[in-house]
């Protein structure tokens, strides 16, 4: 009598880790990752691991000034080098064209709307981003934005802000600001837009046209990195990839890769497809908002990157490359921004 061979137990599939920061936003879009993961792939687990960023531990000073292009992402990236997360997901923006040794940009998501919002005060409610008063104070963290309101608005007076999202519309509210400048991404995923979330309400005041601010690099779109040989995590990760947004992006990093710009640079963009045809149009501004440089290029999308980089060599030959030299000089020497 022959007898039964012994059942065959295979190993469960590894537990994913997702590194996140701590930020209420941050968690909002990590937890969404995971979801979506977990939707696909009910049979692995996904874990979700917080940590502070160099970001979010310095309040007091402009970002600018810090002198450092992976402000929000460092720590993460840390952890999946040392193997202690399998994944980090960031918000595009935050994440530097250069990325470390062994880390690949594993996925973009669809993008939300990538442009600026305008919150006002309570007295301003009768008021756009054009009527504000003369001397009204609009609060930005953002170089960006600050050189291009400066160059369309330059009777308003501006002043830096810092903290997450809730912080900054409680100094509004508080009237330590007329205005202040948000993405208009963020606040939808928080349940603050247009479609409010049960408690809350839609502080989009008014969504300021790619005219008047050319939104950030990669603004709206998640990028979730990973080690670049994990074969594993990128066969996960291919069914969150956005091909239209990730062409977009991948047009608006070639050019700020091109440039040698990190987030904190006056550097804006805005990207559209049509059909198999991508509009890339990009600008980089002084910091008292005089000289702008502005172009734009078309081409198939399918050479996204290319289209990025051939933008930002036009506006170098146009003047950009001086405006940026000027800026990081002035920002070495602590000059007021």
């Amino acid at each position: 009598m022959s007898l039964a061979a012994p059942p065959i137990v295979l190993d469960p599939p590894r537990t994913i880790r997702l590194a996140s920061r701590k930020s209420q936003l941050a968690l909002v879009q990590t937890h969404w990752v995971q979801e979506q993961l977990q939707k696909r792939f009910p049979d692995r687990t996904f874990e979700v691991h917080t940590m502070s960023t160099q970001g979010d531990k310095i309040l007091d000073v402009a970002l600018a000034k810090i002198g450092d292009k992976g402000l929000f992402t460092k720590e993460l990236e840390l952890s999946l080098l040392q193997g202690e997360t399998d994944l980090a997901v960031h918000s595009l923006k935050d994440l530097p064209t250069h990325l470390p040794d062994g880390l690949i940009l594993g996925c973009i998501t669809e993008r939300e709307d990538p442009a600026d919002a305008l919150i006002v005060h309570e007295r301003h409610q009768d008021k756009q981003i054009d009527t504000l008063p003369a001397g009204a104070v609009i609060g930005t963290s953002s170089l960006r934005r600050l050189a291009q309101l400066r160059y369309h608005f330059p009777h308003l007076s501006f002043k830096d802000i810092r903290g997450n999202l809730n912080t900054r519309l409680q100094k509004l509210d508080t009237g330590e600001y007329d205005a202040i400048i948000l993405a208009v991404a963020g606040l939808e995923r928080l349940g603050m837009g247009s479609h409010p979330a049960e408690g809350s309400r839609n502080r989009i005041h008014q969504v300021i046209p790619a005219e008047i601010s050319l939104h950030a690099v990669g603004q709206g779109a998640l990028g979730i990195e990973c080690r670049s040989g994990d074969s594993d995590i990128l066969m996960l990760l291919k069914g969150l990839q956005h091909e239209p947004t990730a062409q977009r992006c991948y047009a608006e990093r070639g050019f700020l890769r091109e440039l040698e710009g990190g987030c904190q640079v006056p550097i804006g963009v805005n990207t559209v497809i049509e059909s198999d045809t991508l509009t890339l149009t990009g600008l980089v501004a002084a910091l008292d908002g005089k000289r702008v440089v502005k172009d734009q290029i078309n081409g198939l999308a399918v050479h996204a990157e290319q289209l990025g980089i051939e933008l930002a060599q036009r506006l170098r030959a146009q003047g950009a490359q001086e405006i940026l030299e000027e800026i990081f000089i002035q920002v070495g020497r602590n000059q007021p921004l």
